[in-house]
């Protein structure tokens, strides 16, 4: 019988890079999906169905919610997976400011929900939580580790600082094997269009299709350590692997500010970022984290972590699949970099 993954947040951009990976692995995947008046799978259609638009056994879906823990106890108890991976949130950290007692529910409260539905039902399964580098936000020291004190400057992270704690405790109280996973930033053509990575290298398409003429950011100067989201999941992956439960830092180690971005992508498509960027005082959060940059020393010496796609190559990536998206050419340094550098790839190209 193959192993059961349960993915909360399956849809979303490490959901449905993590699926892909698990099918490669030879799981059978259960994903939890809010229930929405649109379609919202677009990122997981293709694993979906078949070649005769057939739906695939190996890949099952579930509406479900992380305010609602009758659903989720049902959900667990039919499933009866082998492995929980919690990806869902409200992930967006402005938005949270705006919606702050939403996003505790969901990114911490409902990851409550989950472990104590693991501990009434007595499975014997492995669990992992999507923390966040947001937690350790005003920096009290450079650069962050597992032992580097939390200060979280915004309702997502005080909300996922409650999570971080909750799961620590579950699993030194009833012996849970539960992990969290500090992830700092990592993106990908699967991005959100309202995150400042996706942002900008989609605006960057849209300006050279003569669609707009400029793009409206927020603060430049926030420094933060981008990855690249595909080699991410593979991590989370592999802390359930281990003899026992831990938590771990993830991150290139390297710090760039969303000036150096921005500068960057324009530059790769022959623009000056001057002439087309403007700071909008609505993009500008009350409290920022400025300077987050990961010492991932733990994972590379646990993990074998060892990040291949850094800040550069990324940004080339990005850019040329948003501009294959709305019908331009891409430059074509990002699809050389993807063809050379994962030559075996499990996941799809968007």
């Amino acid at each position: 019988m193959p192993k059961k993954a349960l993915l909360t947040g399956c849809t979303g951009q490490d959901g449905s890079y993590l699926t892909e990976f698990l099918l490669s692995k030879g799981y059978q995947v259960h994903g939890v999906i809010r229930r929405s008046s649109s379609i919202n799978t677009s990122r997981v259609d293709h694993l979906l169905f078949d070649g005769q638009g057939e739906s695939k056994p190996e890949i099952v879906l579930y509406y479900g919610d992380m305010i609602d823990s009758s659903n989720l106890n049902r959900i667990l108890e039919q499933v009866q997976p082998d492995e929980i991976y919690n990806l869902a949130a409200q992930s967006h950290v402005k938005v949270s400011f705006e919606l702050p007692e939403y996003s505790a529910e969901v990114d911490g409260v409902g990851v409550l929900r989950i472990l104590d539905a693991i501990k009434e039902t007595g499975l014997k399964v492995k669990f992992y939580q999507a923390s966040t580098s947001e937690l350790f936000g005003k920096a009290v020291e450079i650069p962050q580790k597992e032992t580097t004190p939390f200060y979280p400057r915004s309702p997502y992270a005080v909300a996922k600082q409650f999570a971080y704690w909750i799961v620590r405790n579950y699993r030194e109280a009833y012996g849970l094997f539960a992990c969290n996973g500090i992830l700092f930033n990592h993106e990908s053509p699967r991005r959100g269009e309202t995150f400042v990575t996706r942002k900008v290298t989609r605006g960057i398409a849209h300006i050279l299709a003569k669609k707009h003429d400029c793009l409206y950011l927020g603060n430049l100067e926030a420094k933060r350590d981008w990855g690249y989201a595909p080699e991410y999941v593979e991590l989370m992956w592999k802390m359930l692997q281990t003899g026992a439960p831990d938590d771990f830092v993830i991150g290139t180690g390297e710090s760039h500010s969303v000036r150096e971005l921005v500068e960057a992508a324009f530059d790769y498509v022959g623009l000056d970022w001057k002439k087309y960027v403007r700071v909008d005082d609505r993009y500008l959060r009350p409290t920022e984290a400025d300077h987050l940059i990961s010492d991932s020393s733990k994972a590379r010496q646990s993990l074998g972590w060892d990040p291949i796609i850094k800040f550069h190559d990324l940004i080339k990536i990005m850019i040329d699949a948003d501009m294959r998206a709305i019908g331009l050419k891409p430059v074509g340094e990002g699809d050389k970099i993807l063809k050379k550098k994962f030559p075996h790839r499990w996941w799809r190209i968007d």
